[in-house]
């Protein structure tokens, strides 16, 4: 069984921090292409950020880009996002999400979430202005 589990959202103040991370468990974690979506009220699911297997390359929306960061840890079957500079736009339901390809990883544009296979409950983010 497929799982992902989103944690470390919550509360915080606009310019703060927080730390996402999804654990993920029931599938071979270095043989997905992970990514973070979210999808605030009223909104369509938008990507966020997208890394390969190893680390080595990753992609970031233009909403994001500079202030969120993108980490694996392949030991650990867990994919981490710092979040940065927070502003209120930020607020929204946070996705972990995998993709199976262990060939591939496309890093000059954003994933659509059709691209996706497994995906987790989300861990909501609000930002305070």
């Amino acid at each position: 069984q497929v799982q992902l589990v989103e944690s470390g959202g919550g509360l915080v103040q606009a310019g703060g921090s927080l730390r996402l991370s999804c654990a993920a468990s029931g599938l071979t974690f270095s043989r997905y292409v992970m990514g973070w979506f979210r999808q605030a009220p009223g909104k369509e699911r938008e990507f966020v950020t997208s890394i390969n297997w190893n680390g080595g390359s990753t992609y970031y929306s233009d909403s994001v880009k500079g202030r969120f960061t993108i980490t694996r840890d392949n030991a650990k079957n867990t994919v981490y996002l710092q979040m940065n500079s927070l502003k209120p736009e930020d607020t929204a339901v946070y996705y972990c999400a995998g993709r199976y390809n262990p060939y591939t990883y496309r890093s000059y544009s954003t994933y659509t979430a059709e691209e996706f296979d497994a995906w987790g409950q989300g861990t909501q983010v609000t930002v305070s202005s």
